[in-house]
């Protein structure tokens, strides 16, 4: 099998609701996010797929989806009530915890199956770095 990666770096916002320490509060992160693609076989370039390809739907994702913008859990009533106040603001909500480990599973879970539908290129892994020194790291 093989594999290549494609690289997408954002920036975004997230709280994580009911933390017990400091990652209760409102802050934010510049994020890298790896992801590992595969087919069955290579096209008639010798690619899994080419990588604008890969930024173009992805990247293309996380830009509308998260970049610049605030993600949250739906059961934080306090930042869905505040992020209204805001007018503009880019919000993402999901039925978890913002965490690295459920966002790296969501873009494996999901937006890759959406966004790499039609090509014969899936997801097999995703690492989601929040900084240096923390990640998370998912895979089929």
């Amino acid at each position: 099998m093989t594999t290549i990666v494609r690289t997408i770096q954002f920036s975004a916002g997230h709280r994580l609701w009911q933390h017990e320490s400091k990652c209760a509060h409102i802050h934010g992160h510049n994020y890298t996010v790896e992801f590992h693609a595969t087919a069955e076989q290579l096209d008639s370039v010798g690619r899994v797929i080419d990588f604008s390809v890969l930024r173009d739907r992805l990247g293309g994702w996380i830009d509308r989806h998260w970049d610049h913008g605030f993600i949250c859990n739906k059961d934080d009533r306090e930042v869905l009530d505040a992020m209204a106040l805001v007018s503009g603001q880019k919000l993402f909500v999901m039925d978890v915890n913002p965490t690295a480990e459920n966002l790296a599973r969501y873009l494996l879970d999901v937006v890759g199956p959406q966004q790499l539908a039609g090509t014969g290129v899936r997801l097999v892994r995703v690492v989601l770095c929040e900084t240096d020194n923390c990640r998370a790291e998912v895979s089929i």
